[in-house]
């Protein structure tokens, strides 16, 4: 059993608690937000909800650090949401700042945590708590791929009228317009989705999937909390169990699909460690193409976060972990 922190009590942060305590696998949930009576309020009401679900894991909210201390596992939702006609990259300036900050606040007190980030732009906000922090890459990852493929598969269950249950897909690239589903690699109780469904229908829900998060801030004025919430309660569960379940997430790169030095959807199994291994898949020429326009997007936002300069200089390098990859040629 473990100690897991939730910084951010808002929407997502109190989902993401709230689905932790439910599956009654730590003994803590910490909830901190820089507004100490909101978070208090929030893991209140969800404790008081552990007679009526059956559940024992502890809620706390906070406002002080202090009470994060020898956090296991930490997850960022913290930083302002996106709003009608902004795009995630709209957010760095401000959203940049939090997450650095809350990195460095959170190691004053827990020495080697694994980070889950979830605030936006993603990719990058990943990125800027890598170099705040100094961990090894693999105990810091963001989570992108596990909403964009829940969504992918939510919509493909609709119009195919099956169980969500029954679908499994892989998705990669940023966390935005330009993430790349892929068809090829979903399956439907495995069969081929390809063979279930039009070519037309089936690229019009790839595209409305890479336009799914922009799609819910339109209906409702703000960012989804209940998909991205589970999404990440369901990273911490695996890394909890150690199960070796396999996620696509957003992960440091060192030159697996010809990417290197950033941030980036691929799928990797999840383990005590965090990272376990990054798979690498054999992709063909389209795939490649979109992968690599994904990431030429989500490197221009990174240079966008460098030129701020929020990173002390002895922060610059993460350090390099070993034996996190496997191939697959």
């Amino acid at each position: 059993m473990s100690k897991v922190t939730v910084v951010g009590a808002g929407n997502v942060g109190a989902t993401v608690a709230n689905v932790l305590a439910h599956k009654d696998i730590v003994n803590e949930v910490v909830l901190l937000d820089i507004k100490g009576d909101f978070a208090k309020g929030k893991a209140l009401d969800t404790w008081q909800q552990a007679p009526v679900d059956y559940y024992s894991t502890k809620v706390v909210g906070t406002g002080d650090y202090k009470d994060t201390a020898k956090s296991d596992i930490v997850v960022i939702t913290a930083g302002i949401p996106r709003k009608p006609g902004m795009s995630r990259d709209d957010l760095i300036s401000t959203n940049a700042k939090i997450v650095v900050s809350v990195t460095q606040s959170i190691l004053k007190h827990s020495k080697n945590p694994i980070f889950i980030i979830v605030s936006n732009p993603l990719d990058v906000m990943a990125y800027a708590a890598l170099k705040a922090s100094g961990l090894d890459s693999k105990r810091v990852i963001g989570m992108a791929g596990i909403l964009d493929t829940a969504r992918y598969r939510a919509f493909l269950a609709t119009e195919l009228g099956v169980s969500p249950k029954d679908i499994q897909a892989v998705l990669m690239g940023g966390h935005g317009d330009t993430m790349v589903p892929l068809p090829r690699f979903t399956t439907v109780a495995g069969i081929p989705v390809t063979d279930m469904i039009a070519k037309g229908k089936l690229n019009a829900i790839v595209n409305r999937t890479k336009k799914g998060g922009g799609e819910l801030v339109k209906l409702m004025g703000t960012s989804a909390w209940y998909a991205p919430g589970a999404a990440a309660a369901q990273m911490v569960e695996s890394i909890i169990k150690d199960d070796g379940r396999i996620f696509p997430c957003s992960v440091w790169l060192e030159g697996e699909y010809g990417i290197k030095n950033m941030f980036l959807g691929v799928p990797v199994q999840l383990g005590k460690e965090g990272i376990k291994k990054i798979l690498t898949l054999k992709l063909n020429a389209t795939e490649k193409k979109m992968l690599k326009t994904s990431a030429k997007h989500v490197r221009a936002v990174i240079d966008s976060f460098k030129k701020m300069k929020l990173i002390p200089a002895s922060k610059k390098k993460p350090a390099k972990k070993k034996s996190t990859r496997a191939r697959k040629k």
